[in-house]
């Protein structure tokens, strides 16, 4: 997100030469790929992002309400519907004004065990503008490598069949049809704490997804914070 030019209006940042949609659309026509039709409310949050659609985040914010990759699995955020959050929402963006100030990372999908995607704004290691996962079964940050278009064309061409593959358990394309794009898994014993013995002897449970994921990410930050403190030196 950059702001730095002045506020500019739902027609300037929608009406741009050599928009994305087009090559994108082409893009999510691959099988396996749902894309929910754009609300009402799209320009709207094309306007709180403040950016253009001439990039993949613009695009999917003003013309889709979502897209749901593997049966749900992942869920990249857009312009909301069907109780999936959109882009603005789901990172606290209201109405911008001209002293808003960027978010340190922005979320961009989230996927069905609350995993969150964000575009790295300055708050997480690495380059400007990476996309970083943060773990279910860690709660950290990594960096993925790469920006929002090219995440976004390696969750739909099949990217996600090896970075998942060790979470996925028999008969989770069944389970993930029972879920509508509003409800996550939430997974007991957690796959980060010792009791673990992997997802398929988990019991799995129909949670809210934005409330799971942002449990996961305040627990993350909870234990981040439990860890600087044991490795501060102690002086006397």
């Amino acid at each position: 997100m950059m702001r730095a030019m002045g506020l500019r209006t739902t027609a300037e940042l929608a009406e741009v030469d050599d928009p994305a949609w087009p090559t994108l659309s082409r893009m999510l026509g691959r099988a396996g790929v749902d894309v929910l039709p754009a609300p009402p409310w799209a320009p709207e949050v094309l306007y709180r992002l403040q950016v253009t659609t001439r990039s993949t985040l613009g695009s999917l914010a003003l013309h889709t309400g979502g897209v749901l990759v593997d049966e749900g699995w992942l869920r990249l955020l857009g312009g909301g519907g069907e109780g999936l959050l959109d882009l603005a929402t789901a990172n606290g963006l209201g109405d911008p004004t001209e002293q808003s100030a960027a978010p340190s990372w922005l979320v961009v999908a989230v996927d069905v065990l609350g995993g969150t995607f964000a575009l790295n704004g300055g708050g997480l290691p690495g380059p400007l503008g990476d996309v970083h996962y943060f773990t279910t079964d860690s709660l950290t940050w990594f960096d993925l490598g790469f920006g929002q278009a090219a995440f976004t064309e390696w969750a739909v061409s099949g990217g996600t069949d090896e970075f998942y593959a060790g979470l996925r358990w028999p008969g989770w394309e069944r389970d993930l049809a029972e879920l509508t794009p509003a409800e996550g898994l939430s997974v007991y014993p957690p796959l980060w704490s010792d009791e673990s013995l992997g997802i398929a002897a988990a019991t799995r449970t129909p949670t809210p997804l934005a409330e799971l994921a942002a449990w996961q990410l305040e627990l993350g930050e909870r234990m981040a914070a439990i860890q600087n403190v044991d490795e501060d030196p102690v002086s006397y």
